[in-house]
């Protein structure tokens, strides 16, 4: 999780920074902005990454499951 953190963090940063820039927003205030949104979005993609692992182990545990039964019931 520490890595979809810092990545959603860098990608919200530069997000912010760029924004910013084209909107020509003074340098202190462009900081603050950017900081803002590296937080907002290391938060959004922390959650997204725990929601896509638990599918992910979700779905893994479904498969193990299926392949479970048709194999005890290809024994019967």
């Amino acid at each position: 999780m520490k890595k979809m953190m810092i990545m959603g963090g860098l990608l919200g940063f530069g997000i912010g920074v760029v924004t910013d820039l084209v909107k020509e927003i003074s340098w202190p205030a462009l900081f603050l902005r950017a900081c803002v949104t590296a937080l907002i979005s290391g938060l959004l993609f922390r959650w997204w990454g725990r929601v896509w692992l638990s599918g992910l182990k979700d779905s893994m545990a479904a498969k193990a499951a299926e392949k479970q039964s048709s194999q005890s019931a290809a024994t019967k």
